[in-house]
């Protein structure tokens, strides 16, 4: 363990066996949290935990699924004890432009990061109000300030996640229960090395830092929202892009 910003408590982090959620739940395991490391996938949630250490719980979980949403926020709480930090991550691309998208791939996208957050932000919540307090974190996008060609679902998604942040930390606030938003730039990963060298070159360049960011800098943000450091914080938006859009 490298640093103690979250010893003993206990979190959940979405979207987490590969990419921008397996270094958050990394990061959070090396200050000291327990950590419950969600994906769709549950095979891949179990072997990224095995890669880390420390105390954690692969779980496998649908985000847009009400059901198994709750689940998860029971296991959590029955495996750890508490639910202090929940860090809303999962999500996919359907991308296409607005001619050719399908109906299919927009509510696929919206369903996953919006719907998802919403339920992950509902259940979460519920728990952390009762405790008198916790983090909520949800991933957002700079996709969702500016709007990207071909991404009219990605963008409006992630949009919504900073209203739903807004939204939920004014009805939260005074159970000392934070919801606080990240809005990545450019990071490498699974996500974006599926995009074509030409497309991806274009959008670095346009960094004022002239260079992607790693999915560890993303996780340094969610982990200062997640901890006391940001004690007086609430409905914020950090953007993690390099100057990208400032």
């Amino acid at each position: 363990m490298t640093g103690g910003l979250v010893t003993g408590r206990a979190a959940i982090v979405t979207g987490a066996a590969q990419g921008i959620g397996l270094a958050i739940a990394r990061l959070l395991v090396e200050h000291g949290a327990k950590v419950a490391l969600v994906d769709l996938d549950g095979d891949r949630a179990k072997e990224a935990a095995d890669g880390l250490g420390g105390t954690v719980l692969p779980l496998a979980c649908d985000v847009t699924d009400e059901h198994a949403v709750e689940t998860v926020v029971r296991q959590t709480v029955e495996e750890f004890g508490s639910l202090d930090i929940h860090v809303n991550n999962a999500g996919i691309t359907r991308d296409a432009s607005l001619r050719k998208m399908s109906l299919g791939d927009f509510e696929a996208v919206v369903g996953v990061h919006l719907k998802g957050t919403w339920l992950g932000v509902r259940a979460a919540s519920a728990v952390m109000r009762d405790a008198g307090g916790g983090s909520i974190v949800n991933m957002s996008s700079l996709s969702g300030k500016s709007g990207n060609p071909g991404q009219t679902n990605y963008s409006a998604a992630k949009a919504g996640i900073v209203g739903v942040t807004k939204a939920a930390a004014k009805e939260l606030a005074h159970k000392n229960v934070r919801v606080n938003a990240v809005q990545p730039g450019l990071i490498r990963t699974p996500m974006t090395e599926a995009m074509p060298p030409d497309v991806f070159a274009e959008r670095e360049a346009g960094v004022p830092m002239k260079r992607a960011g790693e999915p560890a800098e993303v996780a340094g943000a969610v982990l200062f929202l997640a901890s006391d450091l940001s004690s007086y914080m609430t409905g914020a938006v950090l953007e993690v892009g390099g100057g990208r859009l400032m």
